[in-house]
């Protein structure tokens, strides 16, 4: 437990120094200079999505028998990286919390509450880390949308580089957020045997909610990059 608070703590320190680097590191183009806050925290999140994505999906790689049980093991360093996400969804909620009005940021700030208290529940037990891993997979996906509003605050919507941004994005959207949330929710409901009612309880209204936000945002994306 004392490892694993100390990493979270420490991540949350990592990104919160991250995110006040980044002005210099990343110079705002004109037109985001404006929301120079929005610009560092998109970077700021794209940095933790190439960290954390890449790492779940080098867990599978490396580890493909991982699967078969996800609630008792995971690979190496699984354990740490659930941590330092939980680090980065705390700083990134301070962050919204401090910058943003409530109603522009509630849906993310309820995202970032589920994902706080299922990951904190799998560093607490030590157990559903390999679970936790394979929600770290929609991360594959995020890297995509925040490249994608980068790209609209950079004003280069109308760039080959956002059009084909546009369609990895939706593919990655299907394959590692859609798909990955449909294996997590059949998951639950063929080992609820086997699940703590508390902790099963906590997961599956956690995915309860995630899910028709993830439609939701689908179809906002469908909506706004190929159907305009």
């Amino acid at each position: 437990l004392g490892p694993g608070l100390l990493l979270v703590a420490a991540s949350f320190a990592a990104f919160r120094l991250l995110n006040r680097a980044l002005e210099r590191l990343v110079p705002p183009p004109p037109s985001a200079r404006r929301n120079r806050w929005k610009w560092r925290n998109i970077w700021t999140s794209l940095a933790h999505s190439v960290l954390s994505g890449g790492g779940a999906l080098a867990g599978f790689c490396l580890y493909p028998e991982l699967p078969e049980d996800v609630a008792n093991t995971h690979p190496p360093g699984a354990h740490s990286l659930v941590a330092v996400s939980v680090g980065y969804f705390l700083e990134d909620f301070v962050d919204m919390l401090c910058n943003q009005k409530l109603r522009q940021s509630w849906e993310l700030l309820f995202h970032h509450s589920v994902v706080i208290v299922c990951f904190g529940i799998a560093l607490l037990l030590h157990q559903y880390v390999g679970f936790a891993l394979v929600a770290l997979l929609v991360e594959i996906n995020s890297i995509f949308l925040h490249l994608r509003q980068i790209l609209l605050m950079a004003n280069l919507e109308h760039t080959t580089c956002y059009r084909l941004n546009s369609v990895v994005n939706l593919g990655t959207y299907v394959v590692f957020r859609i798909a990955t949330l449909a294996w997590m929710t059949r998951w639950l409901f063929l080992n609820r045997q086997n699940v703590p009612v508390a902790t099963y309880t906590v997961s599956a209204v956690g995915m309860a909610i995630m899910t028709p936000m993830n439609v939701i945002l689908l179809y906002r994306l469908l909506r706004s990059d190929f159907f305009k």
